[in-house]
């Protein structure tokens, strides 16, 4: 059980460490976004083989993944939606938050990692340990993240300490849902872990394809396609050893 709290804080800590990053070194705009992409293709590997692979394992292939699947992309589509509504679209533009709400920020931020720290719980539960590949991905995906984030927020006067300390928040948030991902489902049946990992994948790439990808390509250029195969191909090549 405290496996579980420990990796989400493990992999939530990037986020402090991007923050720290962004306020203590200058990167430019390019470097971030092929960056963000590098992120992005980690992450849709863990999503391909991590959670939805699994779950269709996991529930003998019924129909449980296709609606955990859109169940999670829809929730996160409602809930990004409101939270853009409250002035929190622009959390993660390197340019400035748009004048958003600090309250719709932090939310904002909440909602793009808990279906990534709550998979980390749920990969315990099998016993055999917690999966590197998904360690790796949420830990590299949150860098840039939270570098693209903190260089907005920081535009738009945040001040350092306030900065970090919104990480250090959302640090223990992310454990937090590891512990509650771990907690919850111990006793859940196949069907319903096959329903929950379609889930977060789901919101996973909703949240990829809605924040992430378009403010890499933006800032990137074409070889965000490059970056973002390799992060795919590495990523894999650690689900493979595992």
């Amino acid at each position: 059980m405290w496996g579980a709290l420990f990796w989400g804080l493990f992999a939530g800590s990037s986020l402090i460490l991007g923050g720290a990053i962004a306020l203590a070194l200058p990167i430019g705009d390019r470097l971030l976004g092929l960056i963000m992409a590098f992120g992005a293709g980690v992450l849709i590997s863990a999503v391909s083989f991590e959670l939805v692979a699994e779950a269709f394992e996991t529930s003998a292939g019924s129909g449980g993944v296709a609606l955990g699947l859109a169940a999670g992309a829809l929730t996160f589509f409602v809930g990004d939606a409101l939270i853009d509504r409250m002035g929190g679209a622009g959390r993660k533009k390197m340019h400035g938050a748009a004048g958003g709400s600090a309250l719709a920020i932090v939310l904002g931020i909440v909602l793009d990692g808990i279906p990534e720290s709550a998979v980390i719980g749920l990969g315990l539960l099998d016993g055999a340990g917690v999966s590197v590949a998904v360690i790796a991905a949420v830990f590299l995906s949150n860098l840039p993240e939270a570098i693209a984030a903190t260089r907005g927020l920081s535009t738009d006067g945040w001040k350092s300490g306030k900065i970090l300390g919104l990480w250090g928040a959302v640090t223990v948030v992310c454990g937090l849902s590891s512990l509650l991902g771990y907690v919850a489902l111990d006793s859940a049946g196949a069907s319903t872990l096959a329903f929950v990992l379609a889930f977060a994948g789901g919101a996973i790439l909703t949240m990829l394809a809605d924040t992430m990808m378009p403010e890499a390509f933006e800032h990137g250029g074409k070889l965000v396609g490059l970056l973002t195969t390799l992060g795919f191909g590495l990523a894999f090549a650690l689900t493979m050893l595992e």
